[in-house]
C-alpha cells in the first residue's frame, strides 16, 4: 500500500472534471466549488521527478492554509475550508494565465540571467554591480506565462501582457498592488522567524462574481525562496552561498548530477535515503516557516482518508 499520494481518482458528488498540474489535481464540483489535493509529487525544471515525497503534499497544503489565513486582511482569497490534511477546499474561480513573481534579491532564476549579461528581466532594469544574493533596491515584479502541462514557464513583461490582452489593465493594476502587499506582509512573517523572504510568486483568479482573488499556494518551499537573516550579511561580504530554506536544494542537486530539464537529459537516480532526506527538509522547512512543530498525517491508507473526509465536508 503507497504512503504517497502520486495520482488521484476520484469520484465526488456533482463532480464535473478534474484538472491535474505538476503538483496538484483539482477537482470541480458542480461549477461552484473546487477541491484541491496538494499530492506528493515533486517537480523541478518544469519536471515531475519519477518518485514521491512522503509528507509533502500536506506540507506544503498546511503552509498554504496558514499563509492564506494571515493574509486574508489584506488581499481576498478562494479557500473556505481544509477538510483534511493535504486538501483544501474553495471557490471556483477561472485563472489569470500569468504567474506574478515578484523578487526583492537577486536569487535564483534572476541571478542565472543576471550572470548570463542581461541587465533587463521582464521589462524590468537592474542595476550593474549585482553579487548574486544581492538585495534589490526595491522589490521588482518579473511575471511568467502560466504554461500548460509538461510546458516551461515563460518571462513576460506587463507590456507584453497588456499588449497582447492576457490581462486587461485595470485587473492588472490590482494584481500589482495585492503582489507588493502580499510580498511586505511575507516579508514581515519571515523576520518574526529569523528568515528573509527572497521570491515568490503568486497566482490569481476571479470568482464566478468577478472579483480577484488568490488561489494556489502561498509562501511555501515550492513557490518560495527563503534565507536565513542570521549570518546573511557575514556570507555576502564573504561571497559565500546563502544558507536557504526552499526547494532550491532539490534543483542544486540535480544540477550536480547533470539534469536541468533540458532535451536529453536524464533524470538522475532517486535512492530511498535521497528521498527521505528530501521528507526531512520539507519537515524543517515547514517548521522554520510556520513556527509550529509538523504533525504528520496518517498514511496507513492516505487516498481512503482523503475520501472520506472530502466526502464528509461536502455532505
Amino acid at each position: 500500500m503507497s504512503t504517497t499520494i502520486n495520482n488521484t481518482n476520484f469520484n465526488f458528488p456533482n463532480q464535473k472534471n478534474v484538472y491535474k498540474g505538476k503538483v496538484r489535481e483539482v477537482y470541480n464540483i458542480a461549477d461552484e466549488k473546487l477541491v484541491m489535493i496538494a499530492s506528493d509529487r515533486l517537480s523541478a525544471f518544469d519536471v515531475i521527478m519519477p518518485k514521491q515525497i512522503p509528507y509533502k503534499g500536506q506540507i506544503l497544503n498546511q503552509i498554504a492554509a496558514k499563509m492564506m489565513q494571515e493574509t486574508q486582511d489584506i488581499v481576498p482569497n478562494w479557500i473556505l475550508a481544509t477538510p483534511d490534511p493535504n486538501v483544501a477546499v474553495g471557490y471556483l474561480c477561472e485563472p489569470f494565465k500569468v504567474e506574478m513573481v515578484i523578487r526583492g534579491y537577486l536569487a535564483g532564476h534572476a541571478a542565472r540571467e543576471y550572470k548570463l549579461g542581461k541587465r533587463t528581466l521582464c521589462g524590468v532594469t537592474l542595476p550593474e554591480g549585482l553579487q548574486e544574493n544581492d538585495k534589490l533596491p526595491k522589490p521588482i515584479i518579473t511575471p511568467s506565462t502560466k504554461a500548460a502541462n509538461g510546458e516551461h514557464d515563460e518571462d513576460i513583461s506587463k507590456e507584453a501582457i497588456l499588449a497582447n490582452g492576457i490581462v486587461t489593465k485595470e485587473d492588472y493594476e490590482v494584481l500589482e498592488k495585492y503582489t507588493y502587499a502580499l510580498f511586505q506582509r511575507g516579508t514581515e512573517i519571515a523576520a518574526k522567524r529569523g528568515l528573509i523572504l527572497v521570491d515568490t510568486k503568486y497566482e490569481f483568479g476571479k470568482t464566478t462574481e468577478g472579483k480577484i482573488v488568490l488561489i494556489d499556494e502561498i509562501h511555501t518551499p515550492d513557490s518560495s525562496r527563503y534565507f536565513y537573516a542570521d549570518g546573511y550579511e557575514e556570507r555576502q561580504a564573504n561571497k559565500e552561498a546563502q544558507k536557504q530554506l526552499s526547494k532550491e536544494f532539490v534543483r542544486q542537486w540535480l544540477i550536480e548530477n547533470g539534469f536541468q530539464g533540458k532535451d536529453g537529459q536524464q533524470i538522475p537516480e532517486m535512492s530511498e535515503t535521497k528521498v527521505n532526506e528530501i521528507s526531512e527538509r520539507y519537515i524543517e522547512l515547514y517548521e522554520q516557516i510556520t513556527g509550529d512543530a509538523f504533525v504528520k498525517a496518517d498514511l496507513t491508507n492516505i487516498e481512503e482518508r482523503i475520501e472520506k473526509n472530502v466526502l464528509n465536508y461536502l455532505r
